[in-house]
C-alpha cells in the first residue's frame, strides 16, 4: 500500500486536498497503527486525494504543553507550522482528537490557521455523501457497540454526533454509558497522564471505565483516540474480558464494513 507524501506530490506539481496528520500514536504505536492503516485504506477506496508529511512530521507538542513545558511546545509547534505553511496546507484530517484539537485551537495564535477535521466527522460526511458505501448486512449487523467519548473530541470541540451517526450507520444497536456525551467519563490518559505514573487511589480510571463499557453488555468498543483505545483495552485484559469484548476505531469499524 504506498501511501504519499507531500514532498512527492510537490515534486511532481501537485498538491494535496487534504493532509493525513498521523501523529505520534499512529506512527509508532503498534496498535494505533492499525487504525493508520484502516484509514488510509478508506481514503484510497474513497479516492480521496491525500498525502502525509512522513519524517517531516513532528509531534504538535500537546503532551508537553500539557505538561507543563510550554518552550518545548513552541519549539515544536513553529516547526510543524512552517512546514505546512511552505507547503501551502489548508486542510488537515487526523484520527486523533489531541492532535485536531490543538492544530484546531492552539496553532492559530502562533501562525497556523487551517481548516482542521477530525476523521469521525470526516467519515460522517463521506457516509452522508455516498463516497462510503457500506455492504448489507455487514460484519456488525446486529451487533451490541458503546461509544466512548474522547474528552478532546467531546467536552473540548463539542463532536457528539458524528462519531454516533458513523457507527448508526454500520446497523449495529447503539448502547450508550451511564457516563456519556458531556457527562463522560476520561479513560484516564488525557492531559500528559498517559506518560506519568497514576496517583494513589481505589481504582484506575481506565478500570473504572471499562468496567462502565462492559456494563452495556456490548461486544464492541468504539473509540474515536488511540489514547482511549491503549487505556480501554488495558481496562478489558485487566477485567478478563478480552475473548468478548473488543476495543475499536470507528475508522477500523468502517474498513471492515466497504
Amino acid at each position: 500500500m504506498h501511501v504519499p507524501t507531500v514532498a512527492e506530490l510537490v515534486a511532481n506539481g501537485q498538491s494535496p486536498e487534504v493532509l493525513f496528520w498521523v501523529g505520534c500514536a499512529g506512527s509508532f504505536d503498534q496498535r494505533a497503527q492499525k487504525i493508520t492503516k484502516a484509514f488510509a485504506t478508506i481514503l484510497h477506496k474513497v479516492g480521496i486525494n491525500y498525502a502525509i508529511l512522513g519524517k517531516e512530521e513532528m509531534c504538535t507538542g500537546d503532551p508537553v504543553r500539557r505538561a507543563g513545558n510550554e518552550f518545548m511546545f513552541q519549539m515544536m509547534a513553529y516547526q510543524n507550522i512552517q512546514t505546512l505553511n511552505n507547503y501551502g496546507i489548508k486542510k488537515i484530517v487526523t484520527a486523533c482528537p489531541h492532535c485536531f484539537n490543538i492544530i484546531k485551537n492552539e496553532y492559530a495564535e502562533l501562525g497556523g490557521k487551517y481548516e482542521v477535521i477530525h476523521h469521525t466527522t470526516f467519515l460522517q460526511q463521506l457516509i452522508n455523501e455516498g463516497k462510503i458505501k457500506l455492504k448489507e448486512g455487514g460484519s456488525f449487523k446486529g451487533k451490541k457497540i458503546t461509544y466512548h467519548d474522547s474528552c478532546y473530541l467531546g467536552r473540548a470541540n463539542d463532536i457528539y454526533e458524528a462519531p454516533r451517526k458513523v457507527l448508526e450507520a454500520l446497523d449495529a444497536e447503539l448502547v450508550e454509558m451511564k457516563r456519556c456525551r458531556s457527562n463522560g467519563l476520561c479513560c484516564g490518559a488525557g492531559g500528559a497522564q498517559m506518560f506519568k505514573e497514576e496517583e494513589k487511589g481505589t481504582i484506575r480510571v481506565n478500570a473504572e471505565r471499562s468496567n462502565e463499557a462492559i456494563e452495556t453488555g456490548s461486544n464492541i468498543i468504539a473509540a474515536a483516540c488511540p489514547f482511549c483505545n491503549t487505556m480501554l483495552t488495558d481496562g478489558v485484559k485487566l477485567a478478563e474480558k478480552e475473548e468478548s469484548v473488543k476495543v475499536l476505531d470507528i475508522a477500523e469499524l468502517i474498513a471492515q464494513s466497504i
